[in-house]
């Protein structure tokens, strides 16, 4: 599908409704009163399609002072995030670059997401990880204030160095699944010998209780999975550090596609892929290689300033002006 119209007109709003409805959350933002038009109380996007022979009505409604509700085939949920663990919805935006140039947290989080989609058993753990760290944070600040002794912090470094090692070993096992697709799409679209490297280490209680003097001292833990990084290189580059603009752009196309690969492997079933904006900056020959695999990797919605851009006619067209979309011939 591809969504056509000039700049301003709407088009990212639309893939932003569409991943809000499929995934329960903005890809743009965490606050949800951004969702809400100007001068409105609420707002509401529906979705139906098939996840494979079966039929999903989605629904996510969110109003002022109340929070977000979400239905599956009109039944409620318990929260409007579990629709990720029913579809699978990956997003390209210029401003997703961040990824791959931007500090290692947004790193972190981008891949601790892909985790939840190709093992969603692992998908909690990030979070329960996230727990423990909160609670031996605070048991170091109780210490180091003399309201509690240095021994009630013992059993959260254990829960930390358990945790930690296991949310390791899970990030470093869906680096693995991805890297061979990561580096296949890359070659493809003219990216050579990329890799993506972990860089950190399981924490341990030994480890934990060496910096302990120092986390005292600081009020935070100061070594484990919250820290690490993942580098995405080109050859021996660093991408953040050393890739232009271009390469940065390419390493998070590829990495949308190897996800959507590995996927697919996993479950069968093939995500939407939401592209805002993909096309601009890519040359003729990339753009027909990116229709291509595209075509090939399930329904993906794509969003430019002209049909001419996609360079293969689309199954649906569609012209975004302000405030209406409307399918049109194509």
């Amino acid at each position: 599908m591809l969504a056509v119209g000039p700049n301003g007109v709407g088009k990212t709003n639309l893939l932003e409704a569409v991943h809000v409805g499929t995934q329960g959350f903005s890809p743009r933002t965490r606050t949800e009163s951004q969702l809400v038009r100007f001068g409105e109380e609420g707002a509401r996007t529906g979705v139906s399609g098939r996840r494979g022979e079966v039929r999903m009505e989605l629904e996510v409604t969110l109003k002022r002072g109340e929070g977000k509700r979400a239905l599956l085939n009109g039944a409620p949920l318990r929260a409007a995030e579990q629709l990720r663990t029913l579809v699978s919805t990956l997003v390209f935006t210029p401003d997703r670059l961040g990824v791959v140039k931007g500090p290692p947290a947004t790193r972190r989080a981008y891949f601790d997401r892909v985790l939840g989609r190709l093992a969603p058993a692992k998908a909690t753990l990030p979070t329960e990880y996230g727990a423990a760290v909160a609670q031996r944070n605070a048991a170091l600040r109780r210490a180091a204030a003399g309201l509690s002794g240095s021994e009630a912090i013992e059993p959260w470094s254990e829960r930390v160095a358990t945790l930690g090692a296991e949310l390791v070993a899970a990030r470093i096992e869906a680096l693995g699944q991805l890297e061979p697709f990561f580096a296949l799409r890359a070659d493809e679209l003219g990216l050579r010998e990329v890799s993506l490297r972990y860089e950190g280490e399981p924490p341990t209680p030994e480890a934990l209780a060496a910096v302990l003097a120092r986390d005292l001292e600081r009020g935070a833990t100061s070594l484990g999975p919250h820290l690490d990084d993942v580098v995405l290189a080109a050859g021996s580059r660093d991408l953040r550090s050393f890739g232009s603009q271009g390469e940065q752009r390419l390493a998070l196309l590829a990495l949308l596609l190897a996800e959507a690969e590995t996927i697919v492997e996993r479950t069968g079933v093939p995500p939407l892929l939401l592209l805002d904006d993909v096309l601009s900056e890519l040359d003729p020959e990339r753009r027909r290689i990116l229709a291509t695999r595209v075509r090939g990797a399930g329904q993906a919605l794509v969003t430019a300033t002209d049909t001419a851009m996609l360079p293969a006619a689309p199954d649906q067209l569609f012209e975004v002006t302000p405030g209406e979309v409307l399918e049109v011939a194509a």
